[in-house]
């Protein structure tokens, strides 16, 4: 069995997706993964990631978001 907890939701403003961080614990153990559900009308992107991928994807979207403040 698996335990989705909800993390965020979010909107895209000129999109319109729906965007949902969930952390993925499987009931038999093992590390935490972070899913990332994105909807697109009735099209769903799905796809779980290790902590340290979450870690520099982060870090890349901080990155990008300051330099855009900046201009």
């Amino acid at each position: 069995m698996t335990r989705l907890t909800p993390l965020a939701q979010l909107r895209a403003p000129l999109g319109g997706q729906r965007i949902e961080l969930q952390q993925v614990d499987h009931e038999a153990g093992g590390m935490s993964l972070l899913r990332t559900r994105i909807r697109e009308g009735q099209r769903f992107t799905v796809f779980d990631i290790d902590p340290q991928t979450a870690l520099e994807w982060g870090r890349a979207l901080l990155r990008w978001a300051d330099a855009q403040q900046t201009r």
